[in-house]
């Protein structure tokens, strides 16, 4: 092996502190056993890079240093998008060949080791469910799960503030789905105005994609209790970092969901852990497994959050490291804050791939012993281009490395072991069940009620007004002053009204008194007059009838 190469790997990889292993330099078909490629554990929090074709050796590269970090009391998230880093909470098999064969060629003395485990799920079907809230979420995420654009997505935010506002919390999807219902009715529309002029139809659009995710299930990922990011930080009592793994596989089909779901925690725990700076042993450690995901349709205004927290983030002790197949896969503004660079193998088959590969050559340290792009696509399973900032902030020398074997288990634990691991752990007990509290959906379903209560209940007392006498105690109880004074000047007139009419009829009656007394008097004269006549006619008629009964002598 060349001399210069042997001299520049030991200087380039010499540290006096502890550090993570990842194996020894390569050239050609030499291995320089003397020198161990390795991270130093104080630099963790400067971020990195695993890339390479599938099948390379990714995740095995992951589990390998999820393991001894674990060992120096650093804990560990990964996201397990296969099913297959459980292995890690289980001893590797020392007598297995591919151990056997991988430690002999790099002179690697194996020792198997079990880390402590904990297992969640977005779902809850693998592990302590894990939720968050949609208030917490945020618009900026919620808007790339619901797959928004950026008009919609700053509506989205508007209606965030008008719930803050209003303090009605957002914890699951049905708050919002209500919000957004009222909105959009009559009831919001002088919201919609104060909100700037929002339309209804765009509240349609934003409400069809959230009944779009609940049809699918994803409503499951929010609520109440939601996961703290303290359980991520945890150690054991002989001072093991807790290796947590987010079991994905039952939600593949929603990748923009459980990607982003990762990015809310990643950006939890920036919000929530205090500036330490750098420490000789990190936090934590954050695997994000296939991070294209995460980039894919993302907006200007994410990008820039997510570049804001990977620059941040490791002030506060954790480092971010992204899991994907080429290094474009992640864009150059967060790619540019990644210091440690473990470059799996990539294949060029189409035009696409040969670009792609050239990009990535270009990318690496300048180095006389290798030619990058070739030297990428003739790597084998479990080698990898590796370069990492030294403790001075220096990029180390680029090393063509052969990586040691992970010391726990290669394969994933069973369904049974897997089981035990979750029953075991406080989490189940804490986030196993969903707590409704009072929320805006709760809160905005109550202030209708009373409303239209309200409403119903004005209605009934105009009702009534129109019903009972305004000179009762309810009728002018229920009036403004204008309206009393306007309803007493209308009773004055009818009483005045009332008082011409009584007095016309009492001279109409006094009149027809009258009358009738002169009509009476009347009567009473013709009836003297008749009578006196009448008795003259009748003796008149008796002294004829004497007459002739006397001329005719009384016969008849």
């Amino acid at each position: 092996m060349d001399d210069a190469f042997r001299a520049e790997m030991a200087a380039g990889y010499t540290f006096d502190e502890p550090v993570v292993v990842l194996g020894s330099p390569i050239l050609g078909d030499e291995v320089d056993t003397d020198v161990r490629v390795a991270i130093p554990l104080s630099r963790i929090n400067r971020h990195g890079l695993i890339a390479g074709a599938t099948g390379t050796g990714k995740t095995k590269t992951l589990q390998l240093l999820a393991g001894q970090l674990s060992a120096f009391g650093v804990p560990v998230f990964a996201v397990d998008v296969k099913g297959d880093l459980s292995g890690v909470g289980a001893p590797g098999d020392p007598a297995a060949k591919p151990v056997v064969d991988r430690s002999a060629s790099l002179k690697w003395t194996y020792t198997p080791l079990a880390h402590p485990l904990e297992v969640l799920s977005l779902s809850g079907n693998q592990g302590a469910h894990v939720r968050a809230s949609v208030s917490s979420f945020g618009p900026l995420l919620l808007g790339k799960v619901l797959d928004l654009n950026d008009t919609q997505t700053s509506i989205l935010s508007l209606v965030f503030r008008y719930c803050d506002d209003q303090h009605l919390p957002l914890l699951d999807l049905a708050d919002l789905r209500t919000t957004l219902k009222v909105l959009g009715s009559d009831d919001g529309k002088a919201v919609l105005q104060d909100l700037g002029g929002i339309g209804p139809a765009s509240l349609g659009v934003i409400l069809r994609a959230i009944v779009t995710i609940e049809e699918s299930g994803a409503d499951v990922f929010f609520g109440e209790p939601e996961f703290d990011v303290d359980d991520l930080l945890r150690t054991t009592p002989d001072g093991k970092g807790v290796v947590t793994l987010l079991e994905v596989a039952d939600v593949m089909d929603r990748p923009r969901l459980y990607s982003t779901f990762v990015l809310w925690m990643l950006a939890q725990l920036y919000q929530h852990l205090p500036e330490v700076g750098d420490l000789p042993v990190p936090k934590l450690a954050f695997f994000f497994d296939e991070a294209h995901l995460l980039f894919d349709d993302a907006s200007d205004a994410l990008l820039e959050q997510i570049e804001r927290t990977a620059r941040l983030i490791r002030s506060k002790g954790v480092g971010v490291y992204f899991v994907t197949q080429a290094p474009t896969d992640v864009p150059s503004s967060v790619l540019s804050q990644l210091g440690n660079r473990v470059q799996h193998a990539l294949r060029a088959f189409t035009p696409d791939d040969a670009d792609a590969l050239r990009k990535t050559a270009r990318t690496f340290p300048v180095t006389t012993h290798y030619d990058v792009e070739q030297t990428i696509t003739s790597l084998g399973i479990g080698e990898a281009l590796v370069t990492v900032l030294s403790p001075k902030g220096v990029p180390t020398p680029l090393a063509a490395t052969r990586l040691i074997p992970p010391d726990s288990r290669m394969a994933p634990l069973t369904a049974d072991e897997l089981h035990a691991v979750v029953n075991a752990s406080p989490l189940e007990a804490r986030y196993g069940q969903t707590i409704d509290k009072e929320s805006a959906h709760e809160i905005i379903t109550a202030r209708l009620a009373q409303a239209h209560a309200g409403a119903a209940d004005a209605a009934a007392q105009a009702t009534m007004r129109d019903q009972v006498s305004p000179t009762t105690a309810t009728g002018l109880g229920g009036m403004t002053p204008a309206q009393q004074e306007r309803e007493v000047q209308r009773q004055a007139k009818e009483i005045a009204a009332a008082q011409k009419a009584a007095e016309r009829e009492r001279k109409a009656q006094e009149k027809a008194a009258q009358a009738a007394a002169r009509q009476r008097e009347r009567t009473i004269e013709t009836g003297i007059r008749t009578a006196g006549r009448v008795a003259t006619s009748r003796m008149g008629q008796s002294l004829i009838r004497g007459v002739f009964d006397t001329i005719f002598g009384g016969k008849r």
